[in-house]
């Protein structure tokens, strides 16, 4: 395997990261921490919609246990951010 080859298998991960990101910087220069989480929250799904429609080789470190397993917990966890974030008083 190229060394090309293998970046690009990391792709799906570097998206759920530069969106996460993107939330992060968000709600630390515009001052909207509510819709920065969310953006952080639309970064975990991202992941486990990724995870669950690309195949195995194409998702690098998105793939840490089972399929199920993974999407499972990016959706509870992207779920329970929203959440969070929608039930602190601003």
């Amino acid at each position: 395997m190229t060394r090309a080859f293998r970046l690009s298998n990391e792709l799906a991960l570097a998206a759920v990261v530069v969106v996460g990101l993107g939330g992060v910087l968000y709600a630390a220069v515009f001052h909207y921490w509510r819709r920065g989480v969310y953006i952080v929250a639309a970064a975990c799904v991202l992941g486990a919609l990724l995870r669950l429609v690309l195949p195995a080789r194409r998702v690098g470190s998105l793939a840490v246990r089972t399929r199920a397993v993974d999407v499972v917990t990016l959706l509870v966890l992207g779920a329970a951010l929203g959440v969070l974030g929608s039930a602190v008083p601003a």
